[in-house]
Order: C-alpha cells, then sequence, then structure tokens
C-alpha cells in the first residue's frame, strides 16, 4: 500500500513538473536535407559494424533502417520524431535519460557516435505516457489510476491517453544517423528491442530484438500513420547479410535471425 502510494505520489509531482515546464523538451529545426540518392551504406564496408557498442565488447544490433531514400523532412531530428510519434513512441519522460548512451560506427567516416536520441512507447500520449510507464510501471496501472482519477481527469492530460490494467512492455529505440564524408547516405539506423517494465529493471525479453523489429514494423506498415498533421506511407524490405544470425557478440546473450528491415517513408 505504502508502495502505491509513493508512486502515486511520484507520479503527482512528475505532473506538476510537467504543468510549470511545458518547454522543457524543446527542439531546435534541423537544417533542411535533400532526398537521398542511396537508401544505405552498409557500414562494414568502411570499418564499422552493424551492432552498437553496449559496453563489454558487446553490441546490440541496428535491426531496422530509416532509408536514404525516405522523405528527405523524415530524415531531420524533429521529422523524424513525429514520424516515431505517429507510431505510438515518444522521447524520454521529460527528455531525460538514466544511463550512459550507446553509440555505433557507421562506416562513414565519423567513427563511433552516441546515439542521437533514445525513443520509447508512449502509450497513446505523446506528452506525459513515457513518464507512467517509467514510475508505475504496467502491473501497477489500474491502482494508481484509481489513487489519481482527478488528477488525471483534469486538463494537464490530453484525451488521447488512454489506460489498461496490464501495459504491454517497451519497445526503446536508439537512432544513429549515417551522415559522414566517406557513407553520407542520411539513413538512420535504429536499435529496437522490447524490454519488460520497470518491476523486471527494463530487461530486454527472450528474442526481444526480432520480437522489437517486428513490432515496429508491423505497426509501421500497417496503414499510413499520422501525427501533428503530417500523414506517412511507410513500405519495408527484409535484409540479410548486414547482421549476424546467432548471439555472438550480442548484449544479453540474445540470439538474432540475422534480419534487417529498412523502411521507406514517404511523407504523403
Amino acid at each position: 500500500m505504502l508502495t502505491m502510494l509513493s508512486s502515486a505520489a511520484l507520479l503527482a509531482g512528475v505532473l506538476a513538473i510537467v504543468q510549470s515546464t511545458r518547454a522543457l523538451h524543446t527542439t531546435t529545426p534541423s537544417p533542411p536535407q535533400k532526398r537521398g540518392t542511396v537508401a544505405f551504406f552498409n557500414p562494414a564496408n568502411g570499418g564499422g559494424s552493424m551492432l552498437d557498442n553496449a559496453g563489454d565488447g558487446l553490441g546490440e544490433p541496428l535491426n531496422v533502417i530509416i532509408s536514404g531514400l525516405s522523405s528527405s523532412d523524415v530524415l531531420t531530428d524533429d521529422g523524424f520524431l513525429n514520424f516515431a510519434q505517429s507510431l505510438g513512441l515518444s522521447f524520454e519522460c521529460l527528455g531525460l535519460h538514466l544511463g550512459a548512451p550507446q553509440s555505433a560506427d557507421l562506416g562513414d567516416g565519423n567513427g563511433f557516435v552516441n546515439q542521437t536520441t533514445e525513443l520509447r512507447q508512449d502509450y497513446g500520449n505523446a506528452e506525459l505516457g513515457t513518464c507512467l510507464e517509467t514510475l508505475i510501471g504496467g502491473n501497477h496501472l489500474r491502482y494508481v489510476v484509481a489513487l489519481l482519477s482527478p488528477l488525471l481527469s483534469s486538463s494537464l492530460l490530453s484525451d488521447s491517453l488512454y489506460f489498461t490494467p496490464n501495459l504491454p512492455p517497451l519497445y526503446p529505440q536508439r537512432v544513429f544517423r549515417q551522415n559522414g564524408t566517406d557513407a553520407d547516405s542520411g539513413a538512420l539506423f535504429l536499435a529496437v528491442s522490447k524490454e519488460e517494465d520497470l518491476e523486471e529493471s527494463h530487461t530486454i525479453v527472450p528474442d526481444g530484438y526480432d520480437i522489437g523489429r517486428d513490432t515496429l514494423v508491423s505497426t509501421a506498415i500497417a496503414g499510413q500513420t499520422s501525427f501533428g498533421g503530417v500523414t506517412y506511407s511507410t513500405t519495408a524490405e527484409n535484409v540479410t547479410g548486414l547482421l549476424p544470425v546467432g548471439s555472438s557478440g550480442v548484449n544479453h546473450g540474445i540470439a538474432l535471425d540475422g534480419i534487417v528491415t529498412l523502411l521507406t517513408v514517404t511523407i504523403v
């Protein structure tokens, strides 16, 4: 009971912070980018890797690529965030990230570069959804919502925010851009995985890299998606030979099927 009340109090505090600091998560308009002439370059050709650097000589797979042939606005920081939000992902709670960022070498001459951003599932609310999951986890949601029902019905929350008693696990993505002078495709390389909730310390589930990829892709290609007045049409192509098959060198010892999905995103 005390744990639930503490979670409720903590959530109330976060909502109050969001109300008073809505400008905390701000973005600087990205410079215009021309539509690319190539989908992507194989990082291995430039000495890079399709596994990022997760430490201890292990890496997580870059298992989804947003093609450089996508609409140019999608390949900017702001444009990709908007596309991700159309898929039910958003920036981390209050734009804050705990833990060291991972890095990747995309073989473009830039060497190892830290992730551009990390996005998480927002459960229907792009502004607060990631905070709710980070704070209370799926198993506690029904009870805490009951405790906070007056607050949760306030104008702090968008009408689009919905609650279910057992939320699905998280689907974080780390994003890396291939834009060095040796291989400037403009493509975005994503490390996507399926994680448990807070009670399980956000550990990656068995087969979580392949499941995370497939879940993201199925959402993207199920039909047109929209957010912020922009509508997207996405096509997918599976590519083999970029990632290894099996668990050698993979973080957490989780085996991969060796498939990378290439998404071409067009603004319609």
